[in-house]
């Protein structure tokens, strides 16, 4: 593809350019450059693209996009843009032949419930015998081809190269989680969705946004960039909900599990082993328990309803759908003991999890084993603690990922959010495979043991480096203990 192809709507300033160089491929990180690309220098949390368009070159790049001022050797064309963030997504949606266009793209943002909705949305799509695409936390796929993830919502290049993958494939639909730091690092720009979903909006990110306003803002700019023929749906049980969709040129739809909607669910019963929910008037049971996932589920059925899937054969197919790995994964082991595997890493979704726990097994001992990141927000952790002693009824505070920092001082950092009472019940142990062996090796028959915090995680990242780490492989062993 010409060069002038890719660069028409990148918002350029300043083209140096000796003709019009065929691009062979387009990269934005140096190591991955050929001949004859384009590379496109992004400045990052870490590092600034810029600094590298010199190894770029010396690899084979004929072209560089980056912002004014950059060092570029004579002879490379040089396209000089106000954000090179922006202008790599446009050019990525050039590249790879505007590949969100040819399928039906949908995104959902908000703090908790992304993962598992995009995964239940990819299963019910799938079950109806639709060719799907999913971009997620745990895991993209191509059909059913699975590729490895580094971030919720990945580079621009790196979305527009799978988005087109799932065309080439014969994908009818694809579905996608979208992160505040994502949007606002410009890595969805130039996507066209059919459909965005709000699920809510609570305590995360302020360590990357610094405020909740900002948080807040980022994740409006996803709806403020839908077009008119795309539909927005929002959780109106959200206090933030309406405010997503101000001056959004989609048609909006809203869901909710309390109040009138267009879409309603109730939650008729739950045990462990499921729930019954009237969804718009009709009942259907589902594996999954708990009230978030009530709500995960009615995204879920609004979702395939306005992209025109019938109500009976939308309902069928959600009967039939599973968690997300990490997302309320439960493992029973002996005297009756279940060890559940959830992601939640802020205090909302402990929350959620955890009155979820106490709703279906109100008499059975609760136990919640957590902790928190290093070097991310740390004033969500004293908040953790408090959710934590309010609904379990012993608490051991552990390790997370705890990168550069000291597990002991995040440890001291949580325990400042307990009472008298939180402190009498709490165990505090840094190795988190330990605190997972004695909780169970503890527990009394019955007992419910909630592993918060790693979820599909299979490493643990320390301050001398990544770790292998699957609480799965050590809950099964310490089982067969027992």
């Amino acid at each position: 593809m010409k060069l002038s192809e890719i660069i028409k709507d990148c918002g350029v300033i300043t083209l140096r350019c000796s003709g019009d160089p065929e691009i062979t491929a387009l990269v934005n990180d140096s190591r991955k450059a050929v001949a004859g690309c384009l590379f496109a220098a992004v400045r990052g949390c870490g590092n600034d693209g810029h600094a590298y368009i010199g190894a770029a070159v010396e690899k084979g790049a004929v072209a560089v996009l980056c912002e004014e001022g950059a060092d570029v050797p004579e002879g490379v064309a040089a396209v000089f843009c106000k954000s090179s963030k922006r202008a790599v997504a446009r050019a990525a949606d050039a590249f790879y032949g505007h590949p969100s266009g040819k399928l039906k793209l949908v995104g959902i943002t908000g703090t908790n419930g992304k993962t598992t909705t995009v995964t239940m949305l990819y299963q019910l799509f799938r079950e109806l015998g639709h060719e799907c695409g999913l971009l997620s936390t745990i895991a993209n796929y191509v059909g059913t081809r699975c590729s490895e993830t580094a971030n919720t919502t990945s580079d621009p290049v790196t979305l527009n190269a799978l988005l087109s993958d799932m065309v080439g494939a014969g994908c009818e639909y694809a579905f996608m989680e979208v992160s505040s730091i994502g949007v606002e690092q410009q890595r969805i720009a130039g996507l066209e969705f059919a459909a965005g979903i709000f699920s809510n909006l609570t305590h995360d990110h302020l360590d990357y946004h610094g405020s909740f306003s900002e948080y807040l803002r980022c994740k409006k700019l996803f709806f403020d960039g839908l077009g008119k023929k795309a539909v927005a749906l929002i959780n109106t049980d959200d206090r933030n909900a309406e405010i997503m969709v101000q001056n959004c040129a989609a048609r909006v739809v809203r869901y909710s599990c309390k109040s009138d909607a267009d879409h309603k669910c109730r939650i008729l019963e739950q045990g462990v082993g499921g729930m019954m929910l009237r969804i718009d008037g009709t009942e259907t049971w589902t594996t999954l328990t708990g009230t978030h996932n009530a709500y995960n589920l009615l995204a879920v059925y609004a979702t395939a309803r306005e992209l025109g899937i019938a109500k009976d054969e939308a309902l069928v197919a959600l009967s039939k759908l599973q968690a997300a790995k990490g997302r309320m994964e439960t493992i029973h082991g002996p005297r009756n003991i279940s060890a559940v595997i959830d992601y939640a890493h802020t205090p909302d979704a402990l929350e959620n999890v955890l009155k979820a726990l106490r709703e279906v097994a109100p008499k059975q001992q609760l136990i919640c084993l957590f902790g928190c990141g290093g070097d991310r927000d740390r004033s969500k952790r004293p908040e953790m603690a408090e959710v934590a002693q309010k609904y379990a009824d012993r608490l051991i505070i552990t390790s997370d990922n705890s990168r550069s920092e000291r597990t002991a001082d995040i440890i001291a950092e949580i325990k400042t959010g307990l009472n008298a009472k939180g402190l009498s019940k709490t165990l505090c142990i840094e190795d988190r495979a330990e605190a997972i062996r004695t909780a169970i090796l503890t527990a009394p028959d019955g007992a419910v043991i909630l592993l918060a915090g790693k979820g599909h995680e299979t490493y643990q990242i320390l301050s001398d480096g990544k770790h292998h780490f699957d609480e799965r492989e050590i809950v099964n062993a310490t089982f067969q203990s027992l």
